[in-house]
């Protein structure tokens, strides 16, 4: 099994930042993707922003030039720097991870983002 812990988010003014962590543990093999989603209120989840094992990315449109994802391999982590937030960006987030064709989900963390 594998659990995801995330960690980091909370209430922000628009225009500020936060960082999301999320750590990975348990049987994690090396080839994997990482990467966010998040869901607002009543509506459905979406994907923010992966990395793949090769490093390549992909990010939503709307968060384009405002969020970065990396990753560190040695600690099983994923991080999200969020910048420029807007008040579309207030969801809950979830950590991912995709190894073998199964997902795995952390618990959720809420972002905040206030005028």
């Amino acid at each position: 099994q594998v659990q995801l812990v995330e960690s980091g988010g909370g209430l922000v003014q628009a225009g500020g930042s936060l960082r999301l962590s999320c750590a990975a543990s348990g049987s994690i093999f090396t080839i994997n993707n990482m990467g966010w989603y998040r869901q607002a209120l009543g509506k459905q989840r979406e994907l923010v922003a992966i990395m793949y094992y090769g490093g390549r990315t992909n990010y939503a449109d709307s968060v384009k030039g405002r969020f970065t994802i990396s990753r560190d391999n040695a600690k099983n982590a994923v991080y999200l720097q969020m910048n420029s937030l807007k008040l579309e960006d207030t969801a809950v987030y979830y950590c991912n991870l995709n190894q073998l064709n199964r997902n795995f989900w952390g618990q959720g963390t809420q972002v905040t983002v206030s005028s």
